[in-house]
């Protein structure tokens, strides 16, 4: 327990606060896309990663770079490219004057890193990312180096113009708590972006919240009671995606090759315990696990011939789930 507060509720009641700043301070300069925004600082209290998904000039990055600011980390963007390797962004061993072998960090040592078009580098690049995202740590040269907590990648993908990526892998997808997608923002949000971002107008934005207190809402997180109800519906959800299983259900049979694994599970757990914590709530109910259930299995679930030739997607079976 931190000494500022009395005690947990307190602190989830703080917690609540700083959520409610922290989107103040994002929405000066992201318009329309609160449910994104949302996501995000979610899956950042849970501890987990987030792969953005949408077509260029959705402001990506720009939502990257924001929230980076408002939380006052340190922030590290990487362009992932077809020749990366990976001591470009883990750092390398380099001779010096004392001929000593040194290392010298990449860009991977920062607390919040964009991997830019992720899809983009080589899988051996991408393994690399892997172990940090999973492991916290990176390991070069023999050498094992711990990353300064906390430590978010948020991964940005591009849906069209597939030539010259690399998809990534199920294992290193399944690393990713959130798969979110980026739509194109509604008429009248559109027009307030396109009026703000062509004119002389600069927002000033203020860090809202220390790296100390971000660990300190992540563990407290985990403190969060959930009903043995709740938990098993959570559960239950994740089972129900896979084909074959004596919990499977109907939908899944009929339209999914693979289901989602039991990280999916936890993240639906530790989701909605965040989400009820953001909400005012001090223990989740079936709804905030519904609530963040789309991107936690959108890219967990694998679609068969039947439901590609049906065209049904994704989002349309995980409702049927649900």
């Amino acid at each position: 327990m931190s000494a500022e507060y009395k005690n947990d509720v307190e602190a989830i009641n703080a917690l609540r606060r700083k959520f409610d700043e922290l989107k103040h301070e994002i929405t000066k300069v992201i318009y329309g896309q609160d449910e994104i925004v949302e996501q995000v600082l979610i899956s950042l209290f849970s501890q987990g990663h987030v792969l953005l998904i949408g077509v260029p000039g959705l402001a990506k990055t720009l939502l990257v770079t924001t929230i980076s600011r408002v939380l006052g980390l340190k922030y590290n963007r990487v362009q992932f490219t077809p020749d990366l390797m990976p001591s470009d962004i883990i750092g390398t061993e380099i001779l010096d004057n004392e001929r000593q072998f040194k290392f010298i960090e990449g860009p991977l040592f920062a607390n919040i890193i964009l991997a830019d078009e992720i899809n983009r580098t080589p899988p051996k690049t991408q393994s690399a990312l892997l172990e940090a995202m999973q492991e916290r740590a990176v390991t070069t040269a023999g050498q094992r180096f711990k990353l300064e907590e906390p430590f978010f990648v948020l991964a940005t993908q591009n849906p069209i113009e597939q030539e010259g990526t690399y998809p990534l892998p199920e294992a290193q997808l399944d690393r990713f708590m959130f798969s979110v997608w980026l739509d194109y923002p509604k008429l009248a949000d559109e027009i307030t972006i396109v009026k703000n971002t062509t004119s002389t107008v600069e927002y000033e934005l203020k860090p809202v919240i220390t790296g100390k207190e971000i660990l300190f809402f992540q563990q407290l997180i985990r403190k969060v009671p959930i009903n043995d109800n709740v938990l098993e519906y959570a559960v239950k959800l994740a089972v129900k995606t896979r084909p074959g299983t004596p919990g499977a259900a109907e939908a899944a049979n009929q339209y999914l090759k693979w289901g989602a694994g039991p990280r999916a599970s936890q993240y639906l757990v530790l989701g909605a315990k965040t989400h009820a914590a953001l909400h005012g709530k001090y223990s989740p109910d079936i709804e905030d696990v519904k609530a963040i259930a789309p991107s936690i299995l959108r890219h967990r679930i694998i679609k068969n011939y039947k439901a590609e030739a049906e065209n049904i997607s994704v989002d349309t079976i995980i409702e049927k789930l649900l």
